[in-house]
């Protein structure tokens, strides 16, 4: 383990800054034949919600230019399962495991977050209030400062662990929701979530969505998402976390340069599954070639 990739998010210690997003890494097992994903600072695991979930109805995937539209609408088998089934597998993985929890109400976030509280090898939860592809909650709790301060508060008085804000680009002002999520109560923000879009089949004249819109990913969304993360870094005093468009170790160094401590790895995933793990030697390439000591080093430079 190269100690100058070695990052704190509050009270969690990350061997390196590089963990994977939600919904685009399942549960860490589909990658396991790819290489030893203990290396990484940690993973993030899909959406869990109360109950299961089926998702939406397809089509609710669609290729863009330079990036992807889903609408999977949060599909999962539910908190219990997770629980019973899922984490026994994987709990013993060397590194940060953190859950995406999801909800339509502010009791389902809670029950699910008091349910994965009580698991012992789960350091962290990533609470998603910024969903674009689900008809209640999600994205209704990130765009509203009180509603996305509300949500929060509610977690926080039932969860000890570190808690994770996820906050959608969706809004007038990301700075104003990223305080209201500190001042409920978040150890660290991750932003970006997707742009909200749609795509078209102009012979047929439908939406390629069985939704009509749905979250913009890949590398189309790494300009708004670097501004986001610029603009929230200056607001908060909370770690951020950065992800949207990160191909690659320079796209993850711009991240670390408008202030985030740690980045995630998403759509490039599904192209690359070693994707990762070359972004984790790449930082320390970048070390090397800039005669740096630690990461720290270039954070929030711009």
């Amino acid at each position: 383990m190269d100690k100058r990739l070695e990052v704190k998010l509050g009270n969690i210690t990350l061997k390196n800054p590089v963990m994977t997003a939600s919904g685009t890494f399942g549960y860490g097992e589909e990658f396991m034949d790819f290489y030893d994903i203990s290396i990484l600072g940690g993973f993030v695991v899909k959406g869990t919600t109360g109950e299961k979930r089926e998702g939406n109805l397809s089509p609710r995937m669609a290729e863009t230019p330079s990036g992807m539209l889903n609408a999977v609408g949060l599909q999962n088998k539910g908190v219990d399962v997770f629980c019973s089934q899922i984490y026994p597998r994987i709990k013993d993985i060397d590194t940060n495991i953190i859950v995406n929890v999801s909800g339509s109400s502010i009791d389902e976030y809670v029950e699910v977050s008091q349910k994965i509280n009580a698991l012992d090898n789960i350091p962290a939860i990533e609470l998603n209030i910024s969903c674009p592809n689900v008809k209640k909650g999600g994205m209704g709790f990130g765009t509203n400062p009180t509603a996305a301060n509300e949500v929060v508060s509610a977690v926080r008085k039932v969860y000890n662990k570190h808690l994770m804000v996820k906050l959608t680009p969706n809004v007038t002002s990301i700075a104003e929701i990223a305080k209201a999520a500190e001042e409920g109560g978040a150890d660290s923000l991750s932003l970006i979530n997707t742009l909200l879009g749609m795509a078209v089949d102009s012979e047929k004249r439908k939406p390629l969505l069985s939704t009509i819109t749905g979250g913009l990913s890949g590398a189309a969304v790494k300009p708004v998402a670097l501004r986001c993360v610029w603009q929230a870094s200056k607001a908060v005093n909370i770690p951020i976390v950065g992800l949207g468009g990160i191909y690659n170790a320079a796209d993850a160094i711009e991240f670390i340069l408008v202030g985030a401590t740690a980045i995630q790895i998403g759509t490039a995933n599904f192209i690359n599954p070693f994707v990762c793990k070359e972004i984790v030697e790449g930082l320390a390439q970048y070390l090397d070639r800039h005669n740096l000591s630690h990461i720290s080093e270039i954070r929030g430079c711009i």
